[in-house]
């Protein structure tokens, strides 16, 4: 069977090219269930947009380090001036890095704490401090799978409206199964794009917490060898 009866057109019909705007596209791809697919994934897109700078500000200024913060505070220590120190902390930028030190400090400042204690309370802390920066971005990792199985599923359902229209239909015309072809081909765009733009996004996010780790086991360990415990 010729196929190609599908592209038929008619030869004595003037035929212009245009561009469709993106928002008749989309307004073309919303017939039936293929308005709630669309829905679905521009939530989708809104929210994983805003996770990403939302966690992006939060972790720049996570990154933000003063500089000198871990020797002024360990001359405090020395000096016995716990008070100082922890005033010190909290005038610094609201970083995990200031924040574990501080919960170190109130651990030292005890006299009787062990090295093991105040190893263990800075561990705690800086598990913490490493979930309230990887909050929201399970999230992304969800939508990085989830957006183009979605999409695939308005492929389908796009594909069940051109069989269901083609059967109500008593002529074939191009326009009879235009909309649910274009419901199949936007959802399926839609879905890889939220797809794409989410795995993109967590992986940033997530090389950017390596490197406030790797600060704060940096910090963590110079603090440890600053201090001197008295046994």
């Amino acid at each position: 069977m010729n196929l190609f009866f599908l592209l038929s057109t008619d030869a004595t019909a003037n035929v212009t090219s245009q561009t469709k705007p993106v928002f008749e596209i989309l307004k073309d791809s919303s017939e039936g269930a293929g308005l709630y697919v669309n829905i679905i994934l521009l939530v989708m897109l809104g929210y994983a947009v805003f996770v990403f700078v939302e966690r992006f500000l939060a972790l720049s200024k996570a990154m933000k380090e003063e500089k000198g913060l871990l020797d002024n505070v360990s001359n405090s220590i020395s000096k016995g001036d716990f008070d100082g120190a922890r005033i010190i902390c909290n005038n610094s930028s609201d970083s995990p890095i200031s924040k574990m030190l501080l919960n170190g400090i109130g651990q030292l400042e005890k006299g009787d704490a062990s090295e093991s204690g105040i190893r263990k309370t800075i561990e705690s802390s800086g598990k913490f401090e490493i979930s309230r920066l990887e909050q929201r971005l399970n999230y992304l990792a969800t939508a990085a799978g989830a957006a183009p199985m979605i999409g695939f599923l308005g492929t389908v359902l796009g594909m069940m409206m051109v069989f269901i229209d083609l059967e109500n239909s008593t002529t074939l015309e191009l326009k009879v199964i235009a909309p649910g072809i274009m419901t199949a081909m936007v959802t399926t765009v839609g879905g890889l794009i939220v797809g794409v733009i989410s795995f993109m996004s967590y992986n940033y996010l997530i090389g950017r917490i390596g490197k406030v780790i790797y600060k704060m086991e940096m910090a963590a360990l110079k603090f440890m060898e600053s201090i001197d415990i008295k046994k």
